[in-house]
């Protein structure tokens, strides 16, 4: 089995794509560790056919096994939800895992904060990532967002639509009411950014784009991924474009100019009010700036993109 390509990892709470791939099949986990996703969900629960759920489990015990462990904080393990008979194996795996630097877990249909609690013990001190797929777990989201271990809340609004009987339109505006609570509930919680469900899309980096933005206007920081080809144009698409960043920095550069410490009050830039929250909102479009793959990085991206399916 070949071993990942070495990339840096960023902390949980900063990471801006979440990559899928099915634990049953292992040929594809070095793809995806070495294709720039920020982190990498291996999953036994949706990708996994019920009679290979023992060999998927086996499998990640095996590849892991020859990763370091910079790798390792890089991965997480979607467990199947509570009620199957499958969730009690992958939890004796993820409380394994979890001694040797596993990066977090996604346990699958989360409806109870009772749940996450028996998991954080059994797993202490490794990062919980809910995913919320139903009415229920919407209706139970702020206890469930301040349940022991929990870094951040993901939406899985496919499962979401299907529970709820809905039929959304491309645009997905029917979803805006449950998307705005998934990032109130974080707000209020202390949380990282939510994590926005997957564009299935793909061949169309349009609708992969258009997709994204929406999450970053609502104040999504992250976005499920199926494919690695979706992982640039999410990352691109969640940073602010070149025109924000330029004018972040004439802001900046036009309050040292006028000598404004912390605490002082408004001056006019470009014709407009330029008081605290304004200057926050620039720092905090230069801290997200995109910064694009160097060739050799893209090169193994697409690469790994490429030999995916």
């Amino acid at each position: 089995m070949n071993t990942p390509a070495a990339v840096a990892p960023r902390p949980l709470g900063e990471a801006r794509s979440l990559l899928f791939v099915p634990g049953d099949r292992p040929e594809r986990f070095a793809k995806a560790l070495a294709s720039g996703a920020d982190a990498v969900i291996l999953d036994l629960e949706d990708a996994v056919a019920p009679d290979a759920k023992e060999d998927a489990r086996a499998a990640i015990a095996q590849a892991w096994a020859q990763w370091p462990t910079a790798q390792r904080a890089r991965v997480l393990l979607r467990t199947n939800a509570a009620g199957t008979p499958w969730q009690a194996d992958d939890w004796a795996l993820a409380a394994q895992l979890a001694g040797q630097g596993l990066g977090g877990l996604l346990p699958a249909k989360v409806e109870s904060a009772d749940d996450l609690a028996a998991l954080a013990q059994a797993c202490p001190g490794v990062a919980l990532l809910p995913l919320i797929e139903s009415a229920r777990g919407l209706d139970a989201l702020p206890a469930i967002a301040r349940a022991p271990q929990v870094r951040r809340l993901v939406f899985g609004h496919l499962d979401f639509q299907s529970d709820l009987g809905m039929a959304c339109g491309p645009d997905e505006a029917e979803l805006l009411p449950a998307r705005w609570a998934f990032v109130l509930q974080s707000r209020l919680a202390g949380l990282a950014a939510p994590v926005d469900g997957v564009s299935t899309a793909l061949d169309d980096p349009a609708i992969l784009t258009a997709d994204t933005q929406r999450s970053r206007r609502l104040g999504f920081g992250a976005k499920l991924c199926i494919h690695p080809a979706q992982v640039l144009g999410v990352h691109r698409a969640l940073a602010p474009s070149a025109l924000e960043c330029d004018w972040a920095r004439r802001v900046l550069a036009a309050v040292a100019a006028a000598g404004q410490g912390p605490g002082a009050g408004a001056i006019r830039v470009e014709g407009r009010m330029v008081d605290a929250p304004i200057v926050a909102l620039a720092r905090r479009h230069l801290a997200l700036e995109f910064q694009a793959p160097g060739k050799d990085a893209g090169e193994s991206s697409g690469s790994a993109a490429r030999a995916f399916l």
